[in-house]
């Protein structure tokens, strides 16, 4: 065979499809590589508008949600996605945990609950889990920990500041709290979970 005649083999997904959503471009695309190199066909979309559109073209199997976007909420996209098609699995993915939103997701239907940073393993294990029928809790086999007064405090202030675009005099107004008091709490060192 001529070397011009030997054809690279591409390896076409065949598993499920998977949209990932998420403004995060670095991260979305890496989970797509990830997920495509896994099997699956994987879609990206990077807001609320975006995946409504697609999921109305083909529903996915699967998707990864992220809880904020630009364009509207991952909550809202959760029963966008289920009105469109209950059938697809939706596992929430956050990098500002809480309690209230991961039961207001599960009750909204989604699969599961995945804090940031995670990689595509995280989000398969997510998935398997969310299948699983639920075990009724025996006493004293509850492995929730609920975050520290000092961590829940430290997530809310930089959710916050997030939501600043990191302007730290407009943060400290929206938490009542005095600049400088604000700059000595960030430069604290998250406390553990």
């Amino acid at each position: 065979m001529a070397p011009e005649e030997i054809a690279t083999e591409v390896r076409a997904p065949t598993g499920p499809s998977i949209l990932i959503v998420d403004d995060d471009r670095a991260l979305r695309e890496r989970l797509a590589r990830a997920f495509h190199d896994r099997g699956y066909e994987a879609g990206v979309a990077s807001g609320y508008e975006e995946a409504v559109t697609l999921a109305k073209q083909e529903s996915p199997e699967m998707a990864v949600v992220d809880l904020r976007m630009p364009d509207g909420t991952g909550l809202e996209l959760l029963k966008a996605l289920k009105e469109i098609d209950p059938a697809t699995q939706v596992v929430m993915l956050t990098g500002y945990g809480s309690i209230s939103t991961a039961v207001q997701a599960v009750r909204l239907g989604a699969a599961h609950y995945v804090p940031k940073p995670a990689d595509a393993d995280d989000i398969i294990a997510a998935f398997e889990r969310g299948q699983q029928p639920a075990a009724p809790p025996t006493p004293g086999t509850i492995d929730f920990q609920p975050p520290t007064l000092a961590r829940a405090e430290w997530e809310h202030i930089n959710r916050v500041l997030g939501d600043c675009g990191g302007n730290i005099s407009e943060a400290a107004r929206r938490l009542g709290i005095h600049r400088r008091s604000l700059q000595r709490k960030l430069q604290k060192h998250p406390p553990p979970r």
